[in-house]
């Protein structure tokens, strides 16, 4: 088990989270308190860098979701960055790869919003 930590950077785009460690049930509360203190101004991009990220579970990929839902609540974007393929096959098979969209770096999907994509 990984301790979660998360770290927020600015971008001209909007902010972006780095997760690393594990999005489980004892820690996926950590990521749902920080996007409450979160400012999405519309047309931003919100950018969950999951790079770092071990493991995630269903609390997990409920926090995703709540982020989702905040972006959207926002008139804002959301995108996935560098998600791990054990992670991305289990978005795919629920279907939350229709939802989010997913870039290979943060870099990438800051320059794609900025594109239109």
């Amino acid at each position: 088990m990984s301790p979660l930590k998360i770290t927020t950077r600015d971008t001209a785009a909007g902010p972006v989270l780095e997760i690393l460690g594990d999005l489980d049930y004892a820690h996926a509360g950590q990521l749902r308190d920080l996007l409450t203190t979160l400012t999405l101004q519309p047309g931003q991009l919100l950018v969950l860098d999951l790079a770092g990220m071990d493991f995630c579970d269903s609390s997990g990929l409920t926090a995703l979701i709540a982020a989702h839902q905040q972006a959207l609540a926002a008139h804002a974007g959301i995108a996935l960055a560098a998600v791990p393929a054990n992670t991305l096959r289990v978005l795919r098979i629920v279907g939350l790869d229709q939802i989010f969209h997913l870039h290979p770096d943060s870099e990438t999907a800051a320059r794609d919003s900025r594109q239109g994509s």
